[in-house]
């Protein structure tokens, strides 16, 4: 059935609604941080600091002239977001200001992801989804990892449609925005080299294709910062490998509780482990029912490599809610994922607020229930991808 253009107008109109709750969320307290407003209303935003501590509010380069923890295009964006601002505000411009232009940069992305959407021929009720998001809400003004979903819903998008070539060179992008999806390649991969209808020299050319069109892509990005400042080029990749993990994570909790605290090294030894030993398992399981369909896969596999690394930020459910709206057999565990999700933002952060003496305040217990919560919903998740039939939109031509 066509959907009548108003019908087609009102999820956008939703997504605004949440946009602007977003914005206000964040931007309540600006950047008048005190009393720990920041922790205990959940104001945080990674923009303010940023502002002042990565060059922004000067207008230096990220690598060239300014220390930069993430990927090259998420150092972009954040060095256009300042120009903009600066541009507009001019001398007066400050945090507050450049909180507004993420989160309007942000908010444009997530109009962008719905858009993909409908033109998919995505389901309307996942569109809503989509456009009623809490993660939305929590993390609009939060930081940058919208870039990075919606270079990871495209390339999803484009496996579906059978644009592999597209799909991993997005993909491929997208890993220079946020690494996560990285973890798509190897099942579009898959899906060329074991593909029904060709001679398995057409499968290995197939796939051998696709290998290059990634590391080309993604070397188009980077490789010529990498190439002029190296070293802070890679503080995103060393930074990665120092952290000792965050309070919300499995290994954190495990050592927090007094189960196990291993040093550094040994914990990204064990996490990355018991990440590709599930995420093996995942397609292992999953291929009979998901062979034609592979790419659906990245949802329980982002889903496992969450739980099992030793890094788990808030704004990470972000990457993985939008892949529930497109992969997830039945909708109502993105209700009990989300409630997860917000019970683990306000645990950690309130957590934060009362190591300052303020309150509301959290213990890790309030942690570690609010991250079961999450987890089993998570689990939940992956089970029923191997067990369920792919969402009717899928197949729909």
């Amino acid at each position: 059935m066509n959907e009548t253009d108003h019908s087609r107008r009102v999820p956008y109109i939703v997504l605004g609604i949440t946009c602007l709750l977003g914005y206000i969320f964040k931007a309540h307290c600006g950047e008048a941080w005190v009393n720990g407003i920041q922790y205990t209303s959940g104001c945080y935003s990674d923009a303010v600091p940023f502002w002042g501590l990565r060059g922004v509010a000067a207008g230096q380069m990220p690598y060239f002239e300014a220390r930069m923890e993430y990927p090259v295009l998420t150092g972009a964006l954040i060095w256009i977001e300042g120009a903009i601002t600066r541009l507009v505000r001019g001398s007066a411009a400050d945090a507050a200001d450049f909180l507004f232009v993420v989160s309007a940069v942000n908010a444009a992305i997530a109009f962008l992801v719905l858009w993909f959407m409908e033109r998919a021929g995505v389901e309307r009720l996942r569109r809503y989804a989509w456009a009623a998001a809490p993660p939305l809400i929590l993390y609009l003004g939060h930081n940058w990892d919208m870039l990075a979903v919606a270079l990871a819903v495209a390339a999803m998008l484009a496996a579906r449609r059978g644009a592999a070539t597209r799909a991993v060179q997005l993909a491929a992008i997208g890993t220079a925005a946020k690494l996560f999806p990285v973890l798509m390649l190897p099942l579009i991969g898959l899906a060329a080299l074991f593909r029904r209808d060709a001679a398995w020299r057409d499968r290995l050319l197939a796939s051998a294709s696709l290998a290059l069109a990634a590391i080309l892509a993604w070397g188009v990005v980077n490789l010529p910062v990498a190439w002029l400042a190296f070293a802070n080029w890679s503080e995103f990749y060393a930074f990665s490998g120092t952290r000792s993990g965050t309070a919300a994570s499995v290994w954190e909790l495990l050592a927090t509780f007094g189960v196990r605290n291993t040093p550094i090294p040994l914990r990204n030894m064990a996490s990355f482990a018991a990440f590709a030993i599930g995420a093996a398992a995942i397609v292992g399981f999953g291929w009979r029912r998901h062979r034609d369909h592979l790419w659906l896969l990245f949802t329980p596999v982002l889903a496992w490599f969450l739980l099992t690394n030793k890094v788990y930020s808030p704004q990470f459910d972000l990457w993985l809610y939008p892949m529930l709206v497109l992969t997830s057999y039945r909708l109502w565990p993105l209700l009990w994922f989300a409630l997860g999700d917000v019970a683990a933002y306000f645990a950690e952060f309130w957590m934060f607020a009362g190591m300052e003496g303020r309150t509301p305040s959290a213990t890790t217990t309030d942690i570690a229930i609010a991250a079961a919560l999450r987890g089993a919903a998570m689990l939940w998740i992956i089970v029923a991808a191997l067990r369920q039939p792919a969402p009717a939109w899928v197949a729909r031509v």
